[in-house]
């Protein structure tokens, strides 16, 4: 832009405000607090796109907002560092993560800088930084001394070539992320945490936030209570006599298994039973399947497929039938028969569905593909003679038809009746799942804890080293027989040469038997230490209390910085919403699992007492994704990502903040498009030029810019506050065009102006404000406030109404008495035929409209 030199001028700023430290919040203060927080990234090698700073940008201008309004702001910066691309990369070329890493946060930070966010960077942490990971293992050792870390055997995606396990969100479309091999299943023991401990606290805490009411509904979903009851169906034994149920199922009679279901009103319309292909019943029926090569066949393929695909709403539905095995319905006593399907998954529900294809669409699919009885039990127009013939699954209320006694009966009323005529038992499930927190790799926090034999199988040794406190097992130990907390952390990732995992599929850590071979801190034996690492979601499940407290050695935080900073004082222990992050946004792809699992985590050191306040986050937002040119989405393969570094250089960053705040909603999907960078660079010369070729006096009143200036302020602070910058960019566009038409300004006016503008384009406001003589930075300034009685517009559109329906609108002055009001509407075109027939009354607001009771 002529005239002003933004790189001089940007640098300028940059370096004065990180050698004044201006933006690094106090403690202790006397200042309300406010802590603004988004998603810190995952420093990838290549680098930023602009997409990535839109949430930055955001975020940066709330709390710039709140910096200028008098709050003690909090506003941190870190790396979610650890993750399987670094590892990838690192057995592609050799070189160690932890260099990569280091070249990967120093590109970000230096490209986060060039665009002036008002961020703390003295509180800067890193998860792979051996002083944060620390705090992530002794919080696991805290899971795990209150029994809710334990191990298990589980079924895990696996690539065969890699010979690794992959978390869901690694195998993608069903093959490996690294290598792109189609993954499998493969048990394997794992560690887990039992985040289903605080499934209804997770749902329950969504009462007091102030959430997107998506987020919320993806957080319920993500839970899946669903409150049902278990009926027992019995399977039929040709052989009398012969035991085949399961175990903890031994009570139905003759054997058979417990289905889950959230609609026992349809039991009398049960056609066939469905069984996940990982149901162990399959195996115990092995000598009565007729057929038993076409199932395991089947039960092979379904292995291949991810779960997302098999549960996909509208996926084609397959499925065998169990030949020579029959299910009996404990409603009417009637055989019916048994399928295997990959649309019911083992680990929820009870792993059997009990079919009812009148009143469920996923079994209406299958039913009509493998022609199977559909039985009407739900009418919704009873007592009609007949029931509507099904075109599809009925999946509402009403009564219940061809269902014995229970005939006529709300189908709301007929769930209990039935499930106790059935001797069913009432039953809440989840569709959330334990946490597998095992990853067979590298890169991650070693998992802090060592495995004796001689503990195992002697669990009440004496303590062998007198003079220490005694003290009993601790739940994770009694849980887990032999498995030992390491007392010393942290536990250093060591140095290895092959990052690839093992033949087994074990870490590579498991190589390096030097440090696998350890003596156990219980009783003194050889012991070996865990192999496995945590998953990358761990260090991002508490960052936001480490920035409270980045540099602290002696505790994850102290508490008196809690107290502050994350609201209400341990003493009320407060479960209310006044605590904790005061805005959290991130992008809606984290919405579920990183939203769950953060919350899970800070809700468990509520309970134990370490953190004031239940929940984490006050307020979540969301983010809209910036797309490619062309509205798609942009990739490195795709050759369409843009560079801020490039759009920095050409235009400057505060271009580049207005542009990605007034290029759309910012909630919303928009495609990028560098050529109306243009319109926001032409904007700023606009200001610049303003500011030194304009004469900038010294009236004390605003003169004819003062009621426009007060409307400016009052929208621009509202749109702040709802995210809705580009609005706001906009009334900012609209004041200077204003002022265009001036041969001068007063001050006064001016300097709101740029008080506005200071937390969208920080430098030139800063540059141009300096200019003025303030000694003060702009940003420490009080925020610009309105006078209610200088906000309405001269002018306004009377509403003309005739009996209630607008016929016209007329452009006339605010403050206009119902007399001249009148005179005007009944003159007005589209109204003045109306009035003519006889006014019987008239209805006048004043400011709004008139209305006109005619005959």
């Amino acid at each position: 832009m002529a005239g002003y030199n933004f790189k001089r001028i940007e640098s300028k700023w940059q370096k004065k405000w990180e050698k004044s430290r201006i933006y690094e919040a106090e403690f202790p203060s006397k200042k309300k607090k406010w802590y603004s927080l988004f998603e810190f990234p995952y420093p990838s090698g290549d680098g930023l796109h602009v997409g990535h700073l839109r949430p930055y940008i955001g975020l940066d201008i709330i709390s710039r907002k709140r910096r200028m309004e008098g709050y003690n702001v909090l506003f941190p910066i870190g790396w979610d560092a650890f993750g399987l691309p670094t590892e990838n990369y690192a057995i592609k070329t050799g070189i160690h993560p932890e260099k990569v890493t280091k070249k990967n946060t120093d590109n970000f930070r230096r490209q986060i800088k060039s665009v002036g966010p008002s961020l703390d960077w003295s509180r800067e942490i890193n998860t792979t930084d051996p002083d944060y990971y620390k705090w992530t293992q002794w919080i696991f050792l805290k899971f795990f001394e209150h029994g809710l870390a334990y191990k298990a055997n589980m079924p895990i995606n696996w690539c065969p070539k890699d010979k690794i396990g992959l978390a869901n969100e690694e195998s993608v479309g069903g093959k490996c992320e690294r290598c792109g091999t189609e993954t499998i299943k493969k048990d394997k023991e794992q560690w887990m945490l039992k985040i289903t401990a605080y499934a209804e606290k997770l749902l329950a805490g969504l009462k007091d936030v102030d959430y997107l009411e998506t987020i919320k509904t993806q957080q319920v979903n993500g839970i899946g209570k669903s409150e049902g009851a278990l009926i027992p169906f019995e399977i039929k034994n040709p052989w009398p006599g012969r035991q085949i149920s399961l175990a903890g199922q031994a009570n139905i009679k003759n054997g058979g298994v417990e289905v889950f279901t959230t609609r026992p009103d349809t039991l009398f319309g049960v056609t066939y039973v469905v069984l996940a292909p990982e149901h162990e019943l399959i195996s115990k029926l092995k000598t009565q399947i007729s057929n038993l090569w076409e199932v395991e066949k089947y039960i092979a393929e379904s292995k291949k497929k991810p779960e997302q695909e098999r549960v996909v709403e509208g996926g084609e539905k397959t499925g065998v039938e169990l030949k020579g095995v029959r299910a009996v319905n404990p409603a009417n006593g009637k055989d019916v028969p048994v399928y295997v399907a990959d649309y019911v998954l083992a680990n929820y529900g009870t792993g059997v569905v009990m079919a009812v294809p009148a009143h469920d669409e996923r079994d209406w699919e299958f039913a009509r593909k493998f022609k199977l009885p559909v039985k009407m039990v739900i009418c919704p127009n009873y007592p009609e003679p007949t029931c509507p013939p099904l075109t599809a699954a009925y999946t509402g209320g009403g009564r219940l038809v061809d269902s014995g006694k229970f005939n006529g009966m709300e189908s709301e009323d007929a769930k209990q009746a039935i499930t106790h005529f059935v001797a069913g038992k009432k039953e809440v499930k989840y569709k959330l799942r334990d946490w597998v927190f095992s990853r067979q790799r590298y890169w991650g926090e070693p998992i802090p804890l060592i495995f004796c034999e001689n503990c195992a199988s002697n669990p009440k040794l004496k303590d062998p080293w007198p003079g220490r406190q005694k003290s009993k097992l601790s739940l994770g130990e009694e849980m887990n027989p032999g498995w030992i907390p390491v007392a010393d952390l942290p536990v250093k990732l060591p140095k290895v040469k092959d990052f690839r995992p093992g033949e087994n599929g074990e870490s590579p850590l498991a190589s390096l038997e030097k440090w696998v071979k350890t003596k156990c801190p219980k009783c003194g034996k050889p012991a070996r230490r865990e192999t496995d690492v945590m998953p990358n979601w761990a260090g991002s499940s508490w960052y936001f209390l480490r920035y409270v407290d980045p540099k602290n050695k002696k505790e994850f935080a102290n508490i008196k910085k809690l107290e502050y900073w994350m609201g209400a004082a341990l003493p009320s222990r407060s479960s209310k919403s006044e605590g904790g992050v005061d805005w959290y946004n991130g992008g809606m792809e984290h919405v579920t699992l990183h939203l769950l699992y953060s919350r899970f985590w800070n809700q468990f050191l509520y309970d134990i007492g370490l953190v004031p306040h239940r929940e984490p986050y006050r307020k979540r937002t969301a983010h809209g994704m910036i797309l490619g040119e062309g509205g798609i989405k942009m990739s490195k393969s795709k050759g369409n990502v843009v560079n801020p570094d490039d759009m920095v250089n050409i235009y400057g960053a505060d271009s580049l903040r207005l542009y990605e705040m007034f290029m759309g909603p910012f909630d919303q999907a928009i495609a990028w498009d560098s050529k109306n960078m243009e319109g926001v660079s032409r904007f700023l010369g606009r200001v610049w030029s303003f500011a030194v070729e304009k004469e900038i006096t010294k009236d004390s009143v605003g003169g004819r810019l003062e009621p426009l200036i007060n409307r400016t302020i009052k929208k621009v602070s509202e749109d702040i506050e709802t995210m809705a910058f580009n609005t706001a960019v906009s009334s900012l566009m609209i004041f200077m065009n204003e002022c265009r038409n001036e041969e001068r300004i007063p001050q006064k006016v001016w300097a709101r102006f740029l008080l506005l503008l200071a937390p969208f384009a920080p430098h030139i406001a800063e540059e141009l404000w300096s200019m003025l003589k303030h000694k003060k930075s702009i940003h420490l300034e009080p925020w610009p406030t309105y006078d209610p009685e200088l906000i309405h517009e001269e002018t306004f559109e009377l509403i003309v109404q005739v009996n209630g329906k607008v016929r016209a609108k007329v452009s006339v002055k605010r403050g206009i008495s119902e007399v001249e009001a009148k005179e005007l509407a009944m003159k007005a075109p589209g109204a003045a035929e109306y009035v003519a027939r006889g006014i019987v009354k008239i209805v006048f607001v004043p400011n709004k409209l008139i209305n006109f009771v005619v005959k």
